[in-house]
């Protein structure tokens, strides 16, 4: 096969420090293949992408060793501007990406500065921007667009150039489910149809498994592993040694081939998934839910402690981003709002903290109007991890960022020394203590945030996206961090795309779409509303799909919503 990129023994060693980031990694990557790049956090893999480029070592400096070819050129010998004819990119965080002041111009942007004519530029924006879900944003400041917009947009502008390389590094961690599964779908149309090569780096293992020709497992700087992804997301346990999460296909049967009904390699697709199970149904059958999971909340005779009656909120540039909001929250609730992007999942929540004023009806804090109250004294009983954390950054060291409010607030200084220790013993942030916050990955970022918040001890913490930019344990750890704080009393509010995190967590769920309230129920019954959330572009974890296919087979309903509860409903023959 036809190699465009070729990385021999490279190595490499970020300037001011001693540790390689890539050791050793020799790789082929071929003409139109997709190539996904999976791996932990802080394995390498943005840095090896960056090497296709050049951008390392001749943006960072630092000790480079070995070689790399893309279309025939050394990356050490041709610059930068001479490998982006050949190469783009879209990285992790859009908001380094984008410099326009409206969604059109910014693709057009990259295509003038490569001289297409004007009318070959206007075919193609309407075209990139179809691709990406973007239709009718095309006069809006990209800084008026939601997380996932934003990254759309990036996406969208790298597509335009059509490049014989695509470079694409966690390209859908903020987009909603079926978002994801678009852009991994029409990246992959480009991939088939206009022959790009694409590098992918994602943490999505369900879209990875189905769309990518091979998977390169990268963990502690080296190349563990390439195949097929039947071949890599079927070797479970290799996944969870690098802190890698499997498609839950390959989860639920290799809990159901634990049982000792088969022994075979484990699907790791859907549609393969559905046929495994009518291969095994003669050893299925249905169980009863657990009923802990299926009780809402205990509210009765309780005050809300968070409301908003008929709450109406628009922006300047007339986006009716609430509209008509009734709702209670109460004391002790662990509570998940899912929805797509620019449901106004964010806008209702910043408004529990009176960050925007409604544009008509009001919002409650224990009963009482929450325009009485100042954002500094509602600071101190509800804590905010915002989806964006570089917004909430503006301190020097990590250790000054979490203690900053302590001292704001009047603490002394034993108690802001504990307090900012134990958040960052919490948050796994302490040897990073001296490290300036900016040098972290976005992943670590968030965590010092949310070591900021869990410092000041408020009541109730509002988490706007925890699990972006983390890769499988570092979202497990928040999330088990939010679940201390639910044991200990706290109201936990959590937003978040990855449904497939919050089984063991969340104990109700809202649903929002355009602005309204679609649902508001227990989790178990809200995941298996398919196609209501599917209109709110949403999509139920794999397991949930599955124990809906099951329930057909078998003649009955299946409400399981883990790849554990539906192995439960296979027998053992051990």
């Amino acid at each position: 096969m036809d190699v465009i990129a070729h990385l021999d023994k490279v190595s490499y060693i970020y300037p001011n420090s001693d540790d390689f980031v890539l050791k050793n990694i020799s790789l082929e990557i071929y003409r139109g293949e997709f190539l996904g790049i999976i791996g932990p956090t802080g394995a390498g893999k943005t840095t090896l992408c960056l090497t296709l480029n050049g951008i390392v070592p001749q943006f960072y400096g630092g000790r480079f060793f070995g070689y790399v070819t893309v279309a025939g050129l050394d990356t050490l010998e041709h610059p930068v501007s001479k490998l982006a004819q050949y190469v783009g990119a879209v990285f992790e965080d859009p908001e380094t990406q984008l410099i326009s002041t409206s969604v059109e111009n910014e693709i057009a942007f990259t295509l003038e500065n490569l001289r297409i004519p004007r009318e070959q530029i206007l075919d193609c924006i309407p075209r990139v921007l179809a691709a990406v879900r973007l239709e009718g944003t095309e006069k809006k400041n990209p800084q008026e667009l939601s997380g996932g917009q934003k990254q759309r947009l990036a996406i969208a502008s790298a597509l335009a150039v059509q490049p014989d390389l695509l470079i694409l590094d966690e390209p859908t961690s903020q987009l909603d489910p079926i978002g994801s599964q678009e852009v991994f779908a029409t990246v992959k149309e480009l991939n088939q149809k206009l022959g790009i090569t694409i590098v992918m780096v994602s943490h999505a293992a369900e879209e990875m498994a189905e769309y990518v020709d091979r998977v390169a497992i990268i963990s502690g700087g080296t190349l563990q592993a390439i195949g097929s992804p039947d071949e890599i997301y079927s070797q479970v346990e290799l996944l969870k040694q690098n802190a890698l999460r499997p498609p839950e296909v390959a989860q639920t049967f290799q809990e159901i081939f634990q049982r000792g009904i088969r022994k075979e390699r484990v699907p790791v697709r859907l549609n393969k998934g559905y046929s495994k199970l009518f291969d095994l149904k003669n050893f299925a059958h249905l169980r009863q839910s657990p009923t802990e999971l299926l009780k809402p909340s205990p509210v009765a005779n309780q005050v809300p402690l968070l409301s908003t009656r008929n709450l109406k909120y628009t922006y300047k540039d007339g986006t009716n981003a609430l509209v008509d909001i009734s709702l209670d929250i109460y004391k002790g609730e662990y509570v998940l709002i899912i929805g797509q992007n620019g449901a106004g999942k964010s806008t209702l929540v910043k408004h529990f903290l009176n960050l925007l004023q409604p544009t008509a009806g009001k919002v409650l804090i224990n009963n009482q109007d929450i325009q009485e109250f100042s954002v500094s004294n509602l600071a101190r009983s509800i804590g905010y991890v915002a989806q964006n954390p570089d917004n909430q950054i503006f301190n020097t060291t990590v250790e000054r960022e979490v203690s900053f409010a302590l001292k704001n607030l009047g603490y002394s200084r034993k108690i802001i020394e504990e307090r900012t220790l134990d958040s960052l013993k919490m948050m796994g942030l302490v040897e990073q203590r001296a490290a300036h916050p900016l040098s972290l990955s976005k992943g670590d970022r968030a965590r010092i945030i949310i070591a900021a918040i869990l410092a000041m001890g408020p009541q109730t913490i509002i988490f706007d996206e925890p699990t972006t930019g983390q890769d499988y344990r570092g979202a497990k750890a928040i999330l088990e961090v939010t679940r201390k704080l639910h044991q200990m009393g706290n109201t936990v509010i959590v937003i978040t795309h990855h449904l497939y995190l919050m089984p063991e967590y969340a104990q109700r769920v809202i649903v929002m779409g355009q602005g309204t309230i679609s649902l508001d129920a227990p989790i178990r019954q809200a995941y298996h509303q398919r196609e209501l959330l599917e209109s709110t572009y949403l999509s139920p974890p794999q397991s949930v799909l599955l124990a809906q296919s099951l329930g057909q087979l078998l003649g009955g309903a299946c409400s399981a919503i883990t790849p554990q509860e539906v192995a439960a409903c296979f027998r053992s023959v051990i």
